[in-house]
């Protein structure tokens, strides 16, 4: 027999639940997740949108809780082959279209565990090249960030002084998963600097001030790039730490370009000299 209690339909033949109503709690529950830090910091879960994104998080090593499929858009079978382990729920076209960001993710939804982003967690190589970003704050940014770090197979992408989690569904929908393929860490600045001094890896700050051309420089060893906002640039703490500070040399009217931008540059002239 079936049995519908607050839009929850317990089907036993399938061993799955079906969810119905979107005033039911654990949809609420959701809803906090895609809306609020706090809320992603209090449970330690968030949410993952999307087959591609979701199959990046499982192969990252993220623990998949609850898969939550809408069967119009994916069968019951296809959402089973992302994990086998995680709960499994079929919604309705309402509950989907309050949970979902975008309208091409396939019609499933994951409700995942946060990872610990320590510095102490990172398994560096005995040659690593890092991308260090200070204070960044656009979602957009990050995301690109993320997947400019994926592309050049970065050793870590580390976060100082974050402006948000990670878990933001901004950063994980512009990322296309990427946060899920990089190590990641965060800490602040002081943290940060005294964790590349004491395994001796290099710090070049791209800024303006007492730089040097970008591309005279070596970054075959172990290597941090470091770089700051477009409104502010780093600050005087990371200047001071460098081993050198280095700038890319504008032509144009203005003195700065977009912060992924930046590194992408930086950190692909770093990929050239080591020769990948």
């Amino acid at each position: 027999m079936q049995t519908e209690i607050i839009g929850i339909k317990n089907i036993a033949t399938r061993n799955l639940k079906q969810i119905t109503s979107i005033q039911n709690p654990f949809i609420k529950s959701l809803v906090l997740l895609q809306e609020k830090a706090k809320a992603r910091k209090q449970t330690g879960t968030f949410l993952i949108e999307g087959q591609r994104e979701i199959s990046l998080a499982i192969k990252g090593g993220f623990e998949i809780e609850t898969l939550l499929f809408l069967p119009e858009l994916i069968s019951e079978t296809e959402t089973t082959k992302l994990s086998k382990e995680a709960d499994l729920i079929e919604i309705s076209k309402e509950i989907y279209q309050k949970l979902a960001y975008r309208d091409t993710t396939e019609g499933v939804l994951a409700v995942a565990k946060t990872k610990s982003m320590q510095l102490s967690d990172l398994k560096l190589s005995e040659n690593p090249l890092i991308i260090v970003a200070e204070a960044p704050e656009k979602p957009g940014n990050i995301g690109a960030l993320l997947r400019t770090a994926d592309a050049a197979n970065l050793d870590a992408v580390i976060i100082a002084n974050p402006k948000s989690d990670l878990y933001n569904p901004n950063i994980v929908r512009s990322s296309v998963g990427c946060v899920f393929t990089n190590q990641i860490a965060t800490g602040t600045t002081s943290e940060i600097i005294a964790f590349l001094k004491e395994r001796k890896i290099n710090i070049y700050c791209a800024t303006l001030q007492n730089s040097t051309s970008y591309h005279t420089q070596n970054y075959t060893t172990p290597t941090a790039l470091v770089v700051g906002t477009e409104a502010t640039g780093l600050t005087k703490e990371w200047r001071e730490a460098a081993t050198q500070n280095i700038i890319i040399p504008m032509q144009g009217e203005i003195d700065s370009m977009n912060v992924s931008v930046a590194a992408a540059i930086l950190i692909f002239e770093a990929k050239r000299q080591r020769g990948f």
